[in-house]
């Protein structure tokens, strides 16, 4: 039998959280437990494990695994778990689904497989929903737009979208066109709540009414994103744009410029200068360059606010 979650426990700021490796490239189980409190201290309401910035289409099984009970018993509730169970079959994310279910998560997400032949959209569209439809737990939909290996069309969306056991959206497609069909679910399925990934103009999706926003870089901008959606929802939405213009330049200083040039290593060397993360450790090998450690060591005077508040 599925389980189920309260809706209103899905509004808020998310962060797809980065995983916490140790020199080795394993799982940094003393970390998690300062992860979680450092998000509780943010504002964040869910985190998602095992996305895009949390490595998971590399992280070895058995490292996904630990982390999603460690951080279950870390959060003891207080947080949502969400942990992407994408594969290249249903029999294999529902296996995945079983795995995250048994380990404490409340959320299964799904986004584009890594790899798919013959990926028409009927074959696209009958492996999402025959997942959703079997799933243990309550399901997320990851749309990446353009951005993932197998193309998931509108079409599927919408058929997908549809399901009621799908209870969230991940959408950082950054297309109005996939934006307005998110809204249209909605429209059809209230209780449908939808978050926004595309952390650089989080402002105009909460404009356009989307429910909050759940982003790569939570774990250092969760509480600026929470001062955003404050500002929106008194209506403020000049203070909003102003919080958003400041959240983009410190996400620059982090990442390394525009070209991204050291996003996993600047984010976790932050996090390492914040005594949250013991290493940089990541499994792509983002180099930490001079002048990204400078712009982290400036952040942390200008934005120690909102770092640490």
């Amino acid at each position: 039998m599925q389980q189920t979650i309260d809706a209103e426990r899905l509004a808020g700021v998310w962060s797809a959280t980065p995983t916490p490796l140790t020199a080795a490239l394993t799982l940094d189980a003393d970390s998690v437990p300062r992860l979680v409190a450092h998000h509780l201290r943010l504002g964040v309401r869910g985190l998602f494990l095992g996305g895009t910035c949390g490595e998971g289409a590399w992280l070895r099984r058995a490292d996904l695994r630990s982390l999603v009970r460690e951080t279950a018993a870390a959060s003891a509730g207080r947080l949502v778990l969400a942990v992407q169970i994408t594969d290249n079959s249903v029999g294999r994310m529902l296996e995945n689904a079983e795995q995250a279910a048994a380990d404490g998560a409340d959320l299964a997400v799904i986004a584009p497989p890594h790899f798919l032949l013959n990926a028409t959209d009927a074959n696209v569209r009958a492996l999402y929903v025959e997942t959703v439809r079997r799933c243990p737990l309550p399901v997320g939909i990851y749309d990446r737009g353009n951005g993932g290996s197998v193309p998931v069309s509108a079409a599927v969306l919408e058929a997908v979208y549809a399901e009621p056991a799908v209870v969230l959206v991940k959408d950082s497609s950054m297309d109005p066109a996939r934006r307005d069909l998110a809204l249209r679910a909605r429209q059809q399925r209230p209780e449908l709540r939808l978050l926004t990934g595309y952390e650089f103009d989080v402002v105009s999706y909460l404009l356009h009414g989307y429910n909050g926003a759940l982003l790569g870089g939570g774990i250092f901008n969760g509480r600026l994103a929470a001062l955003i959606l404050d500002a929106c929802a008194r209506g403020d939405a000049a203070a909003a744009q102003a919080l958003q213009e400041r959240m983009n330049r410190l996400m620059w200083d982090i990442y390394g410029g525009k070209e991204i040039t050291c996003w996993l290593s600047g984010l976790k060397e932050l996090l390492v200068r914040m005594g949250v993360f013991s290493t940089r450790r990541n499994l792509l090998n983002y180099p930490l360059t001079d002048s990204c450690s400078e712009a982290i060591d400036r952040a942390l005077v200008q934005d120690r606010d909102v770092l640490l508040p």
